[in-house]
This record gives structure tokens, C-alpha cells and sequence, in this order.
């Protein structure tokens, strides 16, 4: 069965970190696409961080302050995030590309001021 876990939500002060972790049930080795997602409520899910082919993206927000890695051993994908901001409260989804598109049950990161 086809499964991502996310881990390593939770509540922080502004100006805090968390790293979250998307392990998956397969290997990841190949993946050219998976990233992190996140949705606030009232909003729509938006992208936070990813690879894509040989890019990294991330979203104008967040850039300078998260990071996205991975480790291929570990069929786990991170976000570290540094500085967060209360604006950053949202569900975190981790999702991964393999021939399916694959979502993860979300973490909800909440940040307060």
C-alpha cells in the first residue's frame, strides 16, 4: 500500500522552527517530483516547497527561511523551517509524484505571535 506520513508538526513561537519529515512507503530514489504543500483555513492549498527535475522551487514567502531535502536512503523528504511567522500557520501536505499523484494525511503547523 502506498502511503506518505508526514511528522514533526506542532505549535511554536514566532521566530521558532520545526522540521517536518514525509516518509515514504516506497522508494523515492527516482522521484523527480515531491514537495511540500500547505493550506490555511479559508484558503487554498498552496505550494511551499519542491523539487522538480533537477529545480528547486519555493514559494516568494518562504524563501530564506525554509528549506527542502531529502534523503534518498530514507525514503523521507524534509522541510526545515527557520523564522516562522504567524502567517505561516496552515495544514502541511507532503506530496510525491510516482506515476500517481500521492498526498500524505497533512501536519498542522501553528505559529503564534
Amino acid at each position: 500500500q502506498v502511503q506518505l506520513v508526514e511528522s514533526g508538526g506542532g505549535l511554536v513561537q514566532a521566530g521558532g522552527s520545526l522540521r517536518l519529515s514525509c516518509a515514504a512507503s516506497f522508494s523515492i530514489f527516482s522521484i523527480n517530483v515531491m514537495g511540500w504543500y500547505r493550506q490555511a483555513p479559508g484558503k487554498q492549498r498552496e505550494l511551499v516547497a519542491a523539487f522538480t527535475g533537477d529545480n528547486t522551487n519555493y514559494a516568494d514567502s518562504v524563501k530564506g527561511r525554509f528549506t527542502i531535502s531529502r534523503d534518498n536512503a530514507q525514503n523521507t523528504v524534509y522541510l526545515h523551517m527557520n523564522s516562522l511567522k504567524p502567517e505561516d500557520t496552515a495544514v502541511y501536505y507532503c506530496r510525491m509524484v510516482r506515476g500517481n499523484d500521492y498526498w500524505g494525511q497533512g501536519t498542522q503547523v501553528t505559529v503564534s505571535s
